[in-house]
């Protein structure tokens, strides 16, 4: 079975604004109410009838980077992902790094710059 996509993500120099614009073209519902100022768009939220959807979130870019939209795949170990990113020719953007309780996020751009991001969850 492969690693499946569970999760986007929208990284914006004014993410204020680009919540609302998304939240009014397509009626999500962009809760920023965490730590991260991060504007979480819960799965459950947002399914077609059948039940497919991923949640994700929009976010402020860091450090003066520039806006760019990633999607996450679920992986069983984001290091040995990574490792395996890179021996294939992609280079090691972060990670692992753990972001709380039972999760870890690393980040690696494919051969081609694009980039993709890993997601190791832990149940609790």
């Amino acid at each position: 079975m492969g690693a499946p996509i569970v999760h986007f993500e929208i990284i914006a120099n004014d993410s204020k604004a680009l919540s609302a614009y998304y939240a009014e073209l397509f009626g999500w519902h962009v809760d920023p109410d965490n730590e991260f100022n991060y504007g979480v768009v819960a799965r459950e939220d947002n399914l077609n009838p059948q039940g497919i959807g991923i949640g994700g979130g929009i976010g402020p870019a860091m450090g003066g980077g520039g806006g760019h939209v990633t999607v996450y795949a679920e992986v069983p170990d984001v290091e040995a992902s990574l490792a395996k990113a890179e021996a294939l020719g992609g280079r090691r953007l972060f990670g692992p790094d753990k972001v709380m309780a039972g999760m870890t996020l690393g980040q690696f751009s494919d051969p081609e710059g694009h980039i993709i991001g890993l997601i190791e969850t832990v149940a609790s």
